[in-house]
């Protein structure tokens, strides 16, 4: 069984997440999930962990083993990075190697493993020159960048910023792996 770790950041788009968690688990992979402070407050833990079958980190500081330091264990274990939906402000937290919650430290003690990072804010967000230079630092460093697909966004403007379709997601994540595409 491949290991996903999903990190999920705080992004209209946080519900998607709970449909990637879903359907990659339904489909036979392991997700373990990181949730960012920012999604906490448009979907729950609880969300996630009943969608994934497994517990849902949230705080780098809340160890409940003391032989393990899990945001470690959990890079460690993963066969793919997915970070769906990626705000940005974890992008750029990514980007120049910031760690400061469980998903950035998990990020950096990632090695050896396709990493996807999928965009989800607004346009002029998506835009901006500086979110567009931390994106391309990530591709630099090899992580693949799933792009944002244009439709109406949160504040009922249409531009690219939406969140990549979940199909269009999970058949990245299939590629990665080396499996076939397609959602069942």
């Amino acid at each position: 069984m491949k290991n996903i770790l999903l990190g999920v950041t705080g992004s209209i788009a946080a519900y998607k997440g709970a449909d990637l968690a879903s359907i990659l688990t339904a489909q036979g992979y392991r997700v373990d999930v990181i949730m960012t402070k920012g999604a906490s407050a448009f979907i729950t833990p609880l969300t996630l962990q009943a969608l994934s079958k497994n517990r849902v980190y949230t705080d780098v500081f809340q160890e409940e083993d003391p032989s393990e330091i899990k945001h470690i264990s959990l890079a460690k274990k993963a066969d793919l990075l997915l970070v769906a939906p990626a705000s940005a402000d974890v992008i750029g937290k990514m980007a120049n190697g910031l760690a400061d919650d469980m998903l950035t430290a998990a990020v950096l003690a990632v090695r050896g493993i396709p990493r996807c990072v999928a965009p989800a804010m607004n346009t002029r967000m998506y835009e901006n020159p500086i979110v567009q230079e931390n994106l391309e630092k990530l591709r630099r460093h090899g992580f693949e960048i799933i792009p944002p697909k244009e439709a109406v966004l949160a504040c009922g403007e249409v531009g690219r910023g939406a969140l990549a379709d979940v199909g269009t997601i999970v058949k990245k994540v299939k590629e990665f792996l080396r499996e076939d595409g397609g959602i069942s």
